[in-house]
């Protein structure tokens, strides 16, 4: 039985790490929580459990607690102002694994966001330069564990575009806009996009986190990009409209400057990064992860999985 220490737990992806290592393992664990209240999870399931009530603004208090931890899983994060998000995401980030007896430590796994990768798994400079504050915290703190004393037991899990939520579980945020978009499938359908991408069901990602735990030797890889097989945009429309019926007749090639004429019309604003993106569009990479990858079975595996988990059916 190994001691796990989880940051991140009322967060979506947090929500189905909880719900595996107490439902599938005997492990104890040790939740850091900033407000129970968030919580949908059982806490009480079994014996083992421990809710620490804090934030990673004052992780030092746990500092006794971290140099008895085998196992530390780092899914905590803020989208706040500049000064929180880099307080949070990088400062304290780091300070935590610190904190961490790299002698007793067997495993670290660190959440950051494949936004940050390039299609060959390399840091991508942009990430940094023109990133988001979130997506740029996420770059720095990356570039730093390399410094750190625990860095060789540290894996850095880089989930693509997660899907997840019910009534039980807070939504990711891809998936709560879902329904939304799907408004507009109607005109959506009509046009065609170069443009290519990688999803996963946080359930998935759970999976994948318990499976290493439990079996540490099973990769050396200390990157571990986390999705499905990358899907193009044309062929995501031309599923999505199946799965609903709706027939494509022909389509647009939606080019920059077309793009760009939609921006204008409907007055979106483009940051940076947004124009970066738009530029960029293939946000895939030369390898990926998912549970298939360990011999396991995926519980979300195609789109048509996706809207059917989501509670969109065909009319």
């Amino acid at each position: 039985m190994k001691r796990i220490f989880i940051t991140g737990a009322s967060g979506c992806i947090g929500h189905y790490l909880a719900e595996a290592l107490i439902e599938e393992t005997e492990h104890e664990l040790f939740f850091l929580i900033r407000n129970p209240d968030k919580l949908k999870f059982n806490s009480q399931a079994r014996a083992g459990i421990h809710l620490l009530k804090g934030d990673m603004q004052e992780i030092e208090q746990y500092s006794d607690l971290l140099k008895t931890i085998d196992v530390a899983i780092l899914a905590a994060t803020t989208w706040g102002g500049i000064e929180e998000t880099h307080q949070i995401n990088v400062v304290k980030t780091l300070t935590l694994m610190k904190l961490l007896d790299p002698l007793r430590c067997e495993q670290v796994f660190y959440f950051s966001t494949a936004s940050i990768l390039n299609r060959k798994n390399q840091p991508m400079k942009e990430a940094g330069e023109l990133g988001t504050t979130y997506i740029s915290s996420k770059y720095e703190c990356y570039t730093q564990l390399s410094t750190l004393k625990i860095a060789p037991k540290i894996t850095t899990l880089f989930p693509t575009f997660v899907l997840g939520g019910d009534e039980n579980k807070p939504f990711s945020h891809v998936y709560s806009g879902l329904p939304d978009v799907l408004k507009w499938i109607d005109l959506i359908r009509w046009f065609k996009a170069d443009g290519s991408f990688h999803f996963l069901h946080a359930r998935d990602i759970a999976q994948v986190v318990r499976y290493l735990i439990d079996n540490p030797a099973i990769t050396k890889d200390q990157t571990i990009v986390l999705g499905n097989q990358r899907i193009t945009v044309n062929e995501a429309i031309a599923q999505i409209c199946a799965y609903l019926h709706k027939r494509i007749y022909f389509q647009i090639p939606l080019s920059i400057s077309l793009a760009n004429i939609f921006i204008k019309i409907f007055r979106l604003k483009m940051q940076a990064w947004d124009k970066f993106s738009l530029e960029y569009r293939h946000f895939t990479h030369e390898k990926t992860y998912s549970p298939a990858t360990f011999g396991l079975t995926n519980y979300c595996s195609t789109l048509e999985d996706a809207l059917r988990l989501r509670g969109i059916y065909p009319r």
